[in-house]
């Protein structure tokens, strides 16, 4: 039988599909300024993170099944809801994901240039693509108990920097650390871009649901694992970000890759490896678990016959959808080069109005069936419900205003993302035979 994830490994997991450190801060700390920056990475978790997190313990207690988010929403609002769930959520996938083999060579050309060319960034890309695919067939349990040894190994140096960096007092030998300077731009459109690179570090806590069949008692295992989770990703990026504020390292010109400048900076060139170091793991963790949970999404889809049988054969010793994972990485490494200026805004536009349908399932699942058992229960009753998903729609809708002026090339971002979800039911009415009733 496949050994089943427990509480550490868990919180780990999730803290990669959400955080991996404070890799990708880069960009709100230029567009903000330290004080804004640091106000938008605490105000952020509360009115975004904690009411996703919550939902998830409720809805991951009452229902843990695998598929997750996929399964509450076509439980408490039918089979289309539920495609449409899975549709959003494999869309954003592939934004999502196109990101951390960038990243992944951006960290290493830090400490060898020549890696940083086109044949070999494909290269290097494909190659981390390959590595996760393995290690995700060797079960949730290697993926989770490798997040919680990498979560250790990445957050160090950051730990290291933040202890060093009131000692250091950057060019002001013997006195306190000057005022920073806010980044230009800071207001306005730079505090509504600072606001979405937040959104888009703070986002995922539905992730881990899909491999609740995994869990071991996710009744009790899930909701401690979010809450956990949403502290220690508030911590670890909060503290670095006021520790080399405090340092008086000047965030103009900050851009990805500039905390390797920074702890190079404040501790010498070993701690700048170390974080290079770390941010080679960030990205292979990162990958590793988020193609743990969105491997699940093709199983559960292929056993309600929207794909074919084959994506739910699992392996019989590790308990690993092979053929799912597969399917993943084929479609992640046709991504490698996709060349989008704005991933953040269509990923954090696809995510976010499938988090909506998550947060209406819950109020749905509380008016539809009052009597299922939740082992952790939101206060408030349905009005309670209804409550804790005002604020992160009320941010989904900043993310789609902003979006409607990004293009990707000569269509906005907010026309491309449209078009993606149009062609969600199109592929639903096309597959419809193929379907069975819901399991309820």
């Amino acid at each position: 039988m496949p050994r089943k994830l427990t509480l550490a490994p868990l919180v780990a997991a999730t803290y990669f599909m959400v955080a991996g450190g404070p890799y990708g801060l880069e960009d709100l700390v230029a567009s903000a300024g330290y004080g804004k920056a640091i106000a938008i990475l605490l105000l952020t978790p509360i009115v975004w993170s904690l009411p996703a997190a919550l939902m998830v313990g409720e809805l991951a207690s009452a229902i843990p099944a695998e598929g997750g988010f996929y399964v509450w929403v076509r439980r408490a609002l039918g089979p289309f809801a539920g495609f449409m769930e899975a549709w959003l959520s494999l869309l954003a996938s592939v934004f999502d994901m196109a990101i951390y083999p960038t990243l992944f060579v951006l960290y290493l050309s830090q400490l060898w240039p020549a890696l940083g060319g086109p044949a070999a960034a494909t290269a290097l890309g494909a190659g981390m693509i390959g590595l996760c695919t393995l290690w995700n067939i060797r079960g949730a349990k290697a993926v989770g108990g490798g997040a919680l040894v990498m979560t250790v190994l990445l957050l160090a140096p950051f730990a290291v920097m933040s202890v060093l960096a009131p000692f250091a007092h950057l060019g002001h030998a013997g006195g306190a650390a000057p005022p920073v300077t806010p980044a230009q731009g800071a207001a306005g459109g730079g505090l509504l871009a600072g606001l979405l690179v937040a959104m888009w570090n703070y986002m995922g806590w539905d992730n881990a649901s899909t491999i609740a069949g995994e869990v071991d008692r996710p009744q009790r295992t899930y909701p401690r694992a979010m809450l956990v989770a949403v502290a220690l990703v508030a911590l670890s990026y909060v503290i670095p970000v006021a520790a080399v504020r405090h340092a008086g390292i000047d965030p103009r010109g900050w851009s990805t890759g500039a905390w390797v400048g920074a702890a190079t900076a404040i501790g010498g060139r070993w701690l700048g490896v170390a974080v290079v170091a770390g941010g080679v793991l960030c990205a292979v963790g990162m990958f590793n678990a988020l193609v743990l949970s969105y491997s699940r999404l093709p199983l559960v889809l292929a056993e309600d016959r929207f794909l074919p049988a084959l994506f739910a054969r699992r392996d019989p010793r590790t308990g690993a959808p092979i053929h799912a994972i597969l399917g993943c990485a084929v479609a992640y490494a046709l991504a490698l080069r996709l060349g989008f200026e704005r991933l953040v805004e269509l990923d954090v536009m696809l995510y976010g109005l499938s988090l909506i349908l998550e947060f209406v399932a819950l109020v749905a699942l509380r008016v539809r069936e009052p009597l299922l058992e939740r082992p952790f229960r939101l206060p408030g009753g349905t009005l309670g419900a209804v409550a804790l998903g005002v604020a992160p729609t009320a941010l989904i809708l900043v993310a789609l205003v902003a979006g409607r002026n990004e293009h990707m090339g000569s269509i906005s971002a907010l026309a491309l993302g449209a078009l993606l979800i149009l062609a969600g039911p199109v592929i639903f009415a096309v597959t419809r035979r193929r379907r069975r009733p819901p399991i309820t």
